[in-house]
C-alpha cells in the first residue's frame, strides 16, 4: 500500500507560520507506460504531458492546505522518492474593524521523472531533475454574520517557475531533433494563475476552551508563459472544497505564566479539476493531537506555539508528520 507523507501550513485567525518535518518514507507506483521503442526517441518520455503534470501538481501548493502542504510520493517501481513538495506560510484577518484578510504562501516541489532515450542502438535512463518554485497571495475581506462567524471572500493570484536539470545522458539527445526535449536540458517552464476562493470562518472562544473551523472553496487557473521551450506549454485548474477544525483546551499545566493548552485538529479535503487523481487519490483527511505554549505576556512577536503530531490517510494513502507552528 502507498504511504504518503503530509504536513500543513499554520492556520488561524492570526498571521501564523509554520514549519515541520516529515517523519515516514511515502510509497506510489505512479510510473508512466513505455511508448513503443523507435529510432531517436524516448520511450515514455512524452515530455509535455509531464510538464502538463507538474503544473496540475503545482495546484497542491495553491492553497494553505493541511493535507498537502508537506507531501512526498516514492516511485513504487525503485523505491526512490519522484515527488516531493514542502510549504511555508499562513493567513491572518487584521482586525474586526478593520476585516482585511491576507494570506500567502512559498512552496518548493520536486519531481524526478526517469526517460529511456535510444538513438537505435544503445538504450540508456536520463534520470533527470525538476524544481519548482511557487508562490500564492491571497487578498480578502470578513462579512460578519454572527459575532463568531464570518463569511470570507479571496482573491488569489499564483506565480511560479519549473526547471529542469540534465543530470546524464546528453550523448544520446545529441542526435534527438525533437523540440519537446529540449526542456529536459536546463529548461524552464513559467506559470501564473489567477482565481478565488469562499471561506466560512467559525471562531468560538471560550475561557476553558477554543474551536476554530474553516470551510473552503477554491478554484484558481494554472498557465504556463514563456519558458525555453515553446512546445512545453500548458494549464491547470486548482479546485479544491476543504474543512478544517481545531479544538484547544487548557491541560492543567503551566508554562511562561500561562496555561499548556492540548490542541486536538481534523481536516479533510476534496480535490477536484487538473488536482483530482494526479498523484493517485481524490480526497485526504488528516488527524492531529499536539501541544501549545502561550507567550502572550511577554513583550515578543510570538504569542503562541504548537506543536502538532499527524495521521494523513485517503485511497490507498497513509502517512504520519510532524508540525511546528507560530502564531504571531
Amino acid at each position: 500500500m502507498p504511504v504518503l507523507q503530509v504536513r500543513r501550513s499554520c492556520r488561524a485567525s492570526w498571521a501564523c507560520a509554520a514549519l515541520a518535518f516529515a517523519l515516514l518514507p511515502c510509497l506510489s507506483n505512479a510510473q508512466t507506460g513505455p511508448s513503443q521503442l523507435t529510432s531517436n526517441t524516448v520511450i515514455g518520455g512524452n515530455v509535455k504531458q509531464h510538464a502538463n503534470a507538474v503544473l496540475a501538481i503545482m495546484t497542491y501548493t495553491t492553497v494553505p492546505d493541511v493535507t498537502t502542504s508537506n507531501l512526498s510520493v516514492n516511485n513504487g517501481a525503485t523505491g526512490n522518492p519522484g515527488f516531493g513538495q514542502t510549504q511555508f506560510g499562513g493567513g491572518f484577518t487584521i482586525s474586526k474593524s478593520f476585516p482585511l484578510y491576507l494570506e500567502g504562501t512559498l512552496a518548493y516541489s520536486r519531481y524526478d521523472p526517469i526517460f529511456i532515450a535510444t538513438d537505435g542502438s544503445q538504450q540508456r535512463a536520463v534520470p533527470t531533475k525538476w524544481n519548482t518554485f511557487s508562490g500564492t497571495v491571497g487578498v480578502g475581506w470578513d462579512f460578519r454574520i454572527t459575532d463568531e462567524l464570518a463569511f470570507r471572500p479571496i482573491l488569489n493570484g499564483t506565480i511560479g517557475r519549473v526547471s529542469s536539470d540534465l543530470k546524464v545522458g546528453q550523448t544520446l539527445f545529441n542526435h534527438v531533433t525533437d523540440r519537446n526535449l529540449q526542456f529536459l536540458e536546463n529548461g524552464s517552464l513559467d506559470a501564473y494563475g489567477y482565481g478565488g476562493s469562499l471561506m466560512l470562518d467559525y471562531e468560538h472562544y471560550r475561557e476553558n476552551y477554543e474551536i476554530d473551523a474553516e470551510l473552503r472553496a477554491t478554484d484558481i487557473y494554472l498557465r504556463s508563459f514563456g519558458g525555453s521551450s515553446e512546445a512545453v506549454q500548458g494549464s491547470a485548474m486548482a479546485q479544491q472544497v476543504s474543512l478544517w477544525t481545531r479544538w484547544r483546551a487548557p491541560t492543567g499545566w503551566h508554562a511562561l505564566d500561562r496555561p499548556v493548552r492540548y490542541v486536538l485538529e481534523a481536516a479533510y479535503s476534496h480535490y477536484f479539476g487538473d488536482s483530482a487523481g494526479v498523484l493517485g487519490f481524490n480526497d485526504l483527511t488528516s488527524l492531529g493531537v499536539g501541544l501549545e505554549l502561550d507567550s502572550s505576556k511577554y513583550p515578543i512577536i510570538i504569542t503562541r506555539t504548537r506543536a502538532m503530531v499527524r495521521y494523513v490517510f485517503g485511497h490507498n494513502v497513509h502517512g504520519v508528520s510532524f508540525g511546528f507552528a507560530m502564531s504571531f
